[in-house]
């Protein structure tokens, strides 16, 4: 019987110890989720209702555009060849514009980073959408402050005729007439 207590006791205290130490992790996690919300000072890009600002550049083919030029609802995609999620998002990118109503005029593409590693990237997507490349510091990069990749945002004039973000959070799975 004193051996059964003793056991009894014994488990008790790694039970006890186990407890401790899992709560202590989970307090360790949530600061970290806490720290890597806030990394770079807030969203990855701008926020639905936020208004995009000016911008003036090229696309690869040589046609300017900038923010008058996106007319309607437009889905713009910015995604950068050194990135792993960049290449999975892609063919879904592509897939989504290839079948959105309105073809290439609805949806954007921006390219960045050097035009060598995004070589790939730009032949994938120039048959479908207009594409922009550019560097991190580039017109559409600052005009939409995109900080992350792969950001994906839906845009349209505003009552106002301003150019703002109606959705920040843009999923290419729904269907492209109904967008």
């Amino acid at each position: 019987m004193p051996v059964l207590v003793a056991a009894l006791t014994l488990v008790g205290l790694i039970a006890t110890v186990n407890l401790l130490l899992s709560m202590g992790i989970i307090k360790r996690l949530r600061e970290h989720t806490e720290l890597l919300a806030n990394l770079g000072g807030g969203p990855a890009s701008l926020v639905a209702g936020e208004a995009v600002g000016e911008f003036s550049t090229v696309t690869v083919d040589d046609r300017p555009l900038d923010r008058e030029s996106l007319t309607g609802e437009t889905v713009v995609g910015f995604f950068s060849p050194t990135c792993q999620p960049c290449k999975e998002k892609l063919p879904t990118f592509i897939d989504y514009a290839r079948n959105r109503t309105g073809g290439d005029r609805r949806a954007l593409a921006v390219v960045v980073g050097d035009a060598e590693q995004a070589e790939d990237f730009v032949s994938r997507l120039s048959p479908v959408v207009r594409v922009v490349l550019e560097n991190p510091d580039g017109p559409m990069s600052l005009a939409f402050k995109t900080r992350a990749f792969p950001t994906v945002l839906a845009v349209a004039p505003d009552d106002d005729g301003r150019l703002v973000v109606t959705d920040d959070h843009f999923a290419l799975d729904q269907p492209a007439a109904l967008v």
